[in-house]
């Protein structure tokens, strides 16, 4: 068959194949390829030698106590991660200086030069195997590192960069290459991971300094905005995008997110207060002047969520904080003041009932004696008996787990059994006059 009479693609595909005949040929009857191919083996199994020997000398050198738990402990546990990177990198440097000499003897390294080649990518399968633990490093070192050093392997990095670089997409007047698409996916994701990353460890740090609970929340929201500002940035940048022109585009879109979004600006900037001033922060109790009520839980950049002790959230704007009555009850350890109202029968001696009482409230755990110890007040007589009421202090809210009053309650009801003074219950007095008698034959 001759090959005039093939279709264009074909003829081509045969082409290459011809010429890669001829390339093998002449490498497997050339001593360079020969000599080359034996210091490729060469290197590897003395990189194998090499490593067996070594490995366990480093691992023993750099490992750290297994109770250490300082910083220098953490790096050499970190250290120790590469330790499988050995093997390729020995075989690569080994190679290298067998490439040299091949180079002097016959004046050709291709063969040696493609073996160092495939070391790296062996390098780069160990890195993304058995190194890389968090799941969005994995992912981008299996469908990036990975493929990019594959097409170096076999040369055809370059020739695939050209046509990316060269391949462009229009939408109306806007024009840019493949690989910008490319450049920008992989630098804003790197570089959005290194945000959350960095954003986390401030967070972590932040977290643990002896500062005030509110101006803690604000310095990890500035430094989280401080973080992610700077990536976008940089992103527009590795972009090739004009950060004047998108200065003059942000100030035109500021103006009108001004008007239209008053509201939610409002809500930021009374968040901002909030957080320097420290009036609630979380972990209050706050009752607002609308009635809603609750533990604040989290506070964000436009609203402050509250549980109530049923279990329900309720979303509030921070404004609200800022511009309404707001009960701060400070369920973080502040005292409040509770009541806890009795009554004893009109047979009793009143003067003995407050000792009784005040004695009894006090033994309670949760009870403080400041800013004043419990106090049993006469509140007024009532139709069936004496009305009381004992003032005491707690730290905390009666509510969820605390139940202070009920165990108040428990203790008056205790301590007046045990003194014989009973509770009243509803007693009516019926009188019936003679003439009544009579007349209903009594």
């Amino acid at each position: 068959m001759e090959l005039e009479t093939l279709p264009p693609i074909v003829q081509t595909a045969l082409g290459y194949v011809m010429q890669g005949i001829e390339l093998a040929q002449g490498w497997l009857l050339s001593p360079a390829a020969w000599s080359q191919f034996g210091v490729l083996v060469v290197s590897y199994i003395l990189a194998v030698v090499l490593t067996r020997w070594i490995s366990p000398r480093l691992n023993k050198l750099i490992a750290p106590a297994p109770d250490a738990d300082n910083m220098i402990a953490t790096a050499r546990r970190f250290t120790l991660q590469f330790l499988p990177l050995l093997l390729p990198l020995i075989a690569f440097a080994l190679t290298g200086i067998g490439e040299q000499a091949t180079r002097s003897i016959f004046g050709s390294g291709e063969v040696i030069a493609f073996g160092k080649r495939v070391f790296i990518f062996i390098a780069a399968r160990i890195v993304v195997r058995d190194i890389l633990s968090d799941p969005f490093l994995k992912l981008l070192g299996k469908y990036v590192l990975i493929p990019v050093t594959a097409l170096y392997v076999v040369g055809l990095l370059d020739p695939v960069s050209t046509l990316l670089e060269t391949t462009r997409i229009e939408l109306g007047n806007i024009s840019f290459s493949v690989m910008a698409v490319i450049r920008g996916v992989i630098a804003g994701s790197i570089l959005f991971w290194l945000g959350s990353w960095s954003n986390r460890q401030s967070t972590d740090y932040i977290s643990q300094q002896e500062i005030r609970p509110s101006l803690r929340t604000l310095l990890i929201k500035v430094v989280e905005f401080a973080i992610f500002g700077a990536a976008f940035l940089i992103l527009m940048n590795v972009m090739g995008i004009n950060l004047s022109a998108l200065a003059i585009l942000g100030g035109a879109i500021g103006v009108g997110l001004g008007f239209g979004l008053q509201k939610i600006a409002s809500n930021f900037i009374s968040g901002v207060i909030l957080l320097l001033e420290g009036q609630a922060t979380v972990g209050d109790y706050v009752e607002l002047d609308g009635g809603e009520q609750g533990k604040i839980v989290k506070m964000m950049a436009r609203a402050a969520i509250l549980e109530t002790f049923d279990g329900r959230w309720i979303v509030v704007p921070n404004e609200d904080f800022i511009t309404t009555r707001v009960v701060n009850y400070s369920d973080s350890g502040s005292a409040n003041r509770y009541e806890a109202p009795f009554s004893v029968t009109y047979e009793t001696d009143i003067n003995r009932v407050p000792d009784i009482v005040e004695k009894a409230v006090a033994t309670h755990p949760g009870v403080l004696d400041k800013p004043y110890p419990p106090d049993c007040e006469l509140r007024g007589f009532g139709e069936s008996g004496v009305d009381f009421a004992c003032e005491f202090w707690v730290n905390g809210l009666d509510d969820g787990d605390n139940k202070f009053t009920s165990d108040v309650l428990f203790l008056i009801w205790n301590a007046l059994k045990a003194e014989g003074i009973e509770m009243p219950y509803p007693r009516r007095v019926i009188e019936i006059r003679k003439d009544d008698a009579d007349a209903i034959g009594v």
